[in-house]
């Protein structure tokens, strides 16, 4: 890429987020557009412009963004959007810390070396500016390669001072959240799972009954056994589909009573495939005719499904949330693979069908996921470093030459050198984020944001192995093979030599991610379509129109690992390249004022796990740091410096610092401290709610009798509902 396209597509990107970001001030501002724009004020009963003015001032959110608080975002979307805010603002530091030493000493010291002709050069012989200001522009052996090695440990200890900083804060945010005196239900409960076979002449309901009133005589409430809901599920949702069929069916009646004949016109359908063929129905009677049919279906089948379908698996409550957390984190049998304990999530989080699956199974589930991640990174590296090395003009006219003509467009060729490898490669990225999060649940997690976590991690691991270092090395891909042909042993030198050769590519990602990339995220173009394309063609009811906006999350699974490739990028280009500095600074700032604008006002948390994803987002962090570390000192080695030795320490000291870390902070994020869990509630928790609230809802019935539960809902203290 030469500097004119860099510029072309450096512009045009901040052109497109100015044009998306007026598009933003002007399409909030109207009153159909609130439900898109503002979702989450909405769902609270807040007004959409409350605390704010109604203005069409194009940089008001940018003021609303930077005047709110922690607790605002706390109370908006709780602790985990908090703690990412936290991960947002630590990189920031980190980035602004380092590039206040790095630029004004790195940038002259490379640009005034002279001992290195223009051909050694940082973008393929190209870029010729950028190649000046580099790692790559200082002589082999120079005594100016000092200034690089004091670069990198000074990048080091700043992200070690403002990790340690960051874990604790989180760490308090944490704790502050769990002893609130709020009744949250997940804190009375633990799950438990590998119970052994009941004892003859007892059933399952009543072997978890005695064995934790054993244990907890004075603080057990009750439990609950899990079940096989399958077949119990589907009628439940057959059910709730004709419901809602039959909300829309009369909506349109009434419609109809509106616009034509004042009796109306009631609405009919065909009850063959897809509703396509067969017979036509009265759509009113038919849906009737059908929740009459399957409600007495499902009632039975609950009856059946308590009683005959009971698992090795169950949650139960305790009268203390003090119990709870000390049981969630003890050792109950001699073997551990028999009455395995975990604290209890959310009860929107629990992933039903996992919970059953046995220790071993669970053991040799996730090592056959794993298997079946490494070769998805593997074979996917294949295709992204042929998107990679294709997707340069050059190659794309010595491989395929008939697009010679098209890509000889002056114009054009600006455009797609621009634009074409950091687009194919972010369509790629898309295809993935899904059938990593399959993947996770198929381990047997048992919650919802604990599969998030894991699958936000092989996200993370699949973008650096095959984006960044799949690129780094695909740039070159085809020389490459032709020098390691022709001399093996330089494959270390020539891995470490084509990382600077991709640095355009990597600054022009950048700048395409957070311009077009938080563009498109705050003028949210693509869901105001949809929202008003449904609204207008197939919503009839308020509940459609309300799950035609429904607004989402903030995707920790995709965003978090996207986010960790730019600071992986950005770390280990801050030395060789520190002109990606300033780009990873707007990028991290640009996004901590977007993003704090969406959490306060659109996006609606699905989960809440009070920070459990930030001994994660520190993880991968440090991982970022240590890849950093090695790459700069085979860089600096490449380069033949006598002194490289000195950079040594530095990994060394990076896996201390994150095992002190660990041993100092992580147990706090992996159950609940008991001196936190002992603060007192400012009110006493009716436990009767707490229990039914776990209820899965195939299984509630519209009458709260207690009778139908007898079989797999425990008994025990039912005369104590309240303390």
């Amino acid at each position: 890429m030469d500097f004119k396209a860099f510029l072309t597509s450096l512009g045009t990107s901040f052109v497109i987020f100015v044009v998306l970001m007026f598009l933003f001030t002007w399409l909030s501002r109207k009153p159909a557009n609130y439900v898109v724009y503002y979702p989450n004020r909405i769902l609270k009963g807040l007004d959409p412009f409350e605390g704010g003015k109604r203005t069409r001032n194009p940089f008001a959110w940018i003021r609303e963004a930077l005047s709110s608080t922690e607790s605002d975002v706390i109370r908006m979307s709780g602790v985990d959007s908090a703690v990412y805010f936290v991960f947002l603002t630590t990189i920031l530091a980190i980035l602004v810390l380092s590039g206040l030493l790095l630029l004004p000493v790195l940038l002259p010291v490379a640009a005034t070396d002279h001992s290195v002709l223009s051909a050694n050069e940082t973008s393929q012989g190209s870029f010729n500016d950028l190649d000046r200001l580099s790692l790559g522009h200082v002589g082999a052996n120079s005594p100016r390669l000092w200034a690089f090695v004091v670069a990198t440990y000074w990048v080091s200890l700043v992200a070690y001072f403002l990790l340690w900083k960051a874990y604790k804060h989180v760490s308090d945010l944490r704790a502050a959240a769990l002893e609130s005196p709020e009744v949250k239900a997940e804190q009375f409960a633990i799950v438990v799972r590998d119970i052994p076979p009941p004892p003859e002449g007892q059933t399952r309901k009543e072997q978890v009954d005695s064995y934790f009133k054993t244990i907890y005589p004075e603080t057990f409430y009750r439990s609950m056994v899990v079940t096989d809901n399958a077949e119990v599920n589907k009628i439940y949702e057959e059910l709730e589909g004709y419901k809602k069929k039959l909300a829309r069916a009369e909506a349109i009646y009434a419609e109809s009573k509106k616009t034509g004949n004042p009796e109306g016109t009631r609405p009919m359908n065909k009850i063959g495939f897809l509703g396509l063929f067969g017979q036509k129905v009265d759509s009113i009677e038919y849906y009737n005719q059908k929740i009459n049919e399957f409600t007495p279906k499902l009632e039975a089948e609950q009856k059946v499904t308590l009683r005959e379908k009971q698992q090795p698996s169950a949650l139960v409550f305790f009268t203390s949330r003090v119990t709870a957390a000390s049981a969630s984190q003890s050792l109950h049998a001699q073997m551990v693979d028999t009455w395995t304990v975990l604290d209890a999530p959310e009860p929107r989080q629990l992933i039903w069908t996992n919970l059953p699956k046995k220790f071993y199974e669970r053991e040799i589930r996730q090592y056959v996921v794993y298997i079946i991640v490494f070769l998805t990174i593997f074979f996917y590296m294949i295709p992204i470093g042929l998107i990679s090395a294709f997707t340069t003009l050059e190659n794309l006219k010595k491989l395929l030459p008939f697009t010679k003509p098209i890509v000889n467009q002056p114009v054009l060729s600006t455009v797609l050198q621009a634009y074409l490898p950091q687009l194919a490669l972010i369509i790629f990225l898309a295809l993935l984020p899904k059938f990593l999060l399959f993947l996770s649940k198929a381990e047997g997690i048992p919650s919802e944001s604990h599969a998030t976590r894991a699958a936000s991690g092989k996200y993370f691991y699949f973008t650096v192995l095959n984006v960044f270092i799949g690129v780094t090395v695909g740039s070159t891909l085809f020389g490459t093979f032709k020098e390691i042909e022709k001399d093996p042993n330089s494959i270390v030198s020539l891995l470490a030599t084509s990382l600077p050769k991709s640095a355009t590519f990597f600054l022009t990602f950048v700048a395409l991610k957070f311009f077009v990339g938080y563009g498109l995220e705050l003028s949210r173009i693509v869901p105001l379509i949809i929202y008003h394309l449904k609204r207008k063609y197939l919503c009839k009811t308020e509940a459609e129109v309300k799950e035609a906006w429904a607004p989402g999350d903030l995707g920790y699974a995709t965003r978090f690992a996207g986010d960790m490739l730019i600071v992986t990028i950005v770390l280990c280009y801050s030395v060789i390249a520190p002109i990606i500095i300033p780009f990873g600074v707007v990028y991290f700032g640009l996004g901590w004022l977007l993003l704090r604008n969406q959490v306060l006002k659109v996006y609606v948390p699905s989960f809440e796990s009070y920070g459990r994803m930030w001994p994660h987002m520190y993880m991968r962090i440090m991982v970022a740091l240590l890849l950093y570390q090695v790459t700069i000192a085979g860089f600096i080695g490449v380069k033949k410096f006598p002194y490289t030795v000195i950079l040594i320490p530095l990994p060394i000291l990076s896996v201390i610092f994150f095992v002190v870390c660990e041993k100092k902070f992580y147990r706090f994020f992996q159950t609940t401290a008991l001196e936190v869990a002992c603060k007192e509630l400012k009110e006493i928790p009716n436990l009767e709610v707490v229990f039914r609230s776990f209820v899965p809802p195939s299984l509630s019935a519209e009458k709260t009798d207690d009778d139908q539960f007898e079989d797999a809902l425990s008994q025990v203290s039912r005369t104590g509902s309240t303390l």
